[in-house]
């Protein structure tokens, strides 16, 4: 099998494992906006976990990942697996010990980190009092989330996708099942939300160890890591990819910080639409980036620079192909899906217009996040994680800026472009900088199919506005005439998208549908 098609193979496991995630996270925001609409504990509550999942981006699946697998896969795949087993034990033991201090220093400094993200709730009287009880609640899960990704990546370089693809998942059904019967035990009911998280932590991780079983990993505890050349070398690449990451992460905490200041609301607001704009980004762009990783990573260990860019462009590639449908359908979906699902209970008219306006915000910065994760990725695997980090940082200077000018005029609709408009100058500089460092790939293999795919985008916009005008989204309830059309509108614009991709002979698109064929007869 080619590298390419070990990555599309990859991506497809991945992706569905993926996706059933994405839709148990969908169905989990739907509960958390018709129980708590979006309000102070709706705020509150998202505050909160922004701390955790920050942390968890230092630590876990962003940086750590990004120095782990390169590493791990050049041990494993040149020099046994005797001295790659050591290697993990090693790295478990002293991401361990690091947790440990993590989470204590975050409960016992929880006051003043709530205060630091979320000053503009001082306002409120208790507000900032139920987001630090709530933070306390939930911060030993980026202890259990961080091992997650560490083995992770152990199994992803291993061949295995699908079971930590599907772990987040479970972190969907603790929380929805801990919404549903545990908030009638607190004066605030928000708190069985924060339960949920630390419960779907644990979950995830356990999940992971019947694979490892499988894979004949075991882990042991290894205190001898001090003089390990191996972790030395994932410490000199993490570190600056933790600042790498941090920057990234800092720009939503900057973007709801300067929501904490705007009216009640805002931050929930932000959060429902950044939600439904992540759903394409978790099935797709996370999924073959994470595929990419290990064979980009081998391919630079070999030396194949001429397979690297193939294998480069290929990517950049299919998340253009997948990206820019998507972009379509959720800005003109973007009401009706908010209707079907969230409209009613404690999610109001309101709530409504404005998760909607979010999301339209956000919708054209999806190519270029799919983008910069795929070039982020190839600076990883090319053991540089200096570059990603001095244009991360650009990229805050730019998202704190163009915020502060944007809210003044457009609320939280300009704290959501300014998000948008950081992510295109992040890709472009990525881009830019990562071409000078392997040589041209930006060839029209990736602009041909760019061209062939936006008639097909301009005839699925047409047909799927005309059948979405047929049913008022502004009525609660109708659940199904919502549901028949938003599901016929959404399946029309998919077939008159790969009908009109087939027609004009996209390559990529065949070569996907075919491997599917293939994995089908399989």
């Amino acid at each position: 099998m080619t590298e390419k098609k070990k990555i599309a193979a990859a991506t497809i496991v991945m992706a569905s494992a993926t996706s059933m995630s994405r839709v148990a996270g969908l169905v989990r925001d739907v509960v958390v906006a018709r129980l708590f609409g979006a309000g102070m504990m709706t705020d509150a509550f998202f505050m909160a976990f922004t701390i955790p999942n920050l942390l968890r981006r230092f630590f876990g699946e962003g940086a750590l990942t990004a120095a782990f697998v390169p590493t791990f896969s050049e041990i494993f795949h040149q020099r046994g697996e005797k001295e790659a087993q050591q290697l993990v034990n090693r790295c478990v033991t002293l991401l361990l010990l690091v947790m440990l201090v993590v989470v204590f220093l975050g409960v016992v400094l929880s006051p003043w980190i709530v205060q630091g993200v979320g000053y503009g709730f001082g306002q409120v009287a208790g507000k900032l009092d139920l987001t630090d009880q709530l933070n306390r609640i939930m911060f030993p899960y980026i202890g259990f989330v961080s091992i997650l990704a560490l083995l992770t990546g152990i199994l992803n370089v291993r061949g295995h996708f699908f079971i930590p693809a599907l772990s987040p998942l479970f972190l969907n059904f603790a929380m929805i099942i801990s919404a549903l019967t545990l908030g009638h035990l607190f004066a605030q009911p928000i708190y069985s939300l924060a339960i949920g998280v630390l419960l779907g932590g644990i979950v995830q991780l356990l999940l992971q160890v019947p694979v490892l079983f499988r894979y004949k990993i075991k882990l042991r505890f290894d205190f001898n890591f001090r003089n390990d050349p191996h972790l030395r070398k994932i410490r000199n690449l993490m570190l600056p990819g933790i600042a790498g990451v941090a920057i990234y992460q800092l720009n939503i905490i900057v973007t709801r910080l300067l929501a904490s200041f705007l009216p009640e609301g805002s931050v929930s607001y932000l959060y429902y639409g950044q939600r439904l704009f992540e759903f394409p980004q978790g099935i797709f762009i996370v999924s073959l980036a994470q595929a990419a990783l290990p064979m980009m990573s081998r391919q630079v260990t070999e030396g194949d620079q001429k397979g690297l860019r193939q294998s480069l462009t290929f990517a950049l590639t299919l998340i253009t192909l997948f990206t820019l449908p998507a972009i379509v359908g959720l800005i003109i979906c973007a009401k009706p899906i908010y209707s079907l699902f969230f409209f009613g209970g404690e999610f109001n008219l309101t709530a409504l217009n404005n998760t909607s306006l979010a999301l339209i915000c956000y919708a054209p910065g999806l190519v270029f996040v799919g983008y910069s994760r795929i070039a982020a990725q190839t600076f990883y695997a090319l053991k540089d994680t200096r570059t990603p980090v001095v244009i991360s940082f650009w990229t805050l200077l730019v998202n704190l800026v163009a915020g502060l000018l944007l809210m003044q005029y457009f609320g939280f609709m300009g704290l959501a472009i300014s998000l948008t408009l950081a992510s295109m100058f992040n890709a472009f500089m990525l881009l830019l900088l990562l071409q000078r460092k392997v040589g041209p790939f930006l060839q029209n293999s990736l602009y041909q199919p760019v061209l062939k795919v936006l008639p097909a985008c301009a005839l699925m916009a047409v047909a799927v506005t005309i059948l979405l005008g047929f049913v008022d989204w502004l009525q609660v309830g109708s659940v199904l005439s919502k549901s028949i059309a938003l599901s016929g509108a959404i399946s029309v614009g998919i077939l008159i998208f790969f009908g009109c991709c087939y027609v004009l002979k996209v390559d990529e698109i065949r070569q996907g549908w075919q491997l599917l064929r293939r994995r089908g007869r399989a």
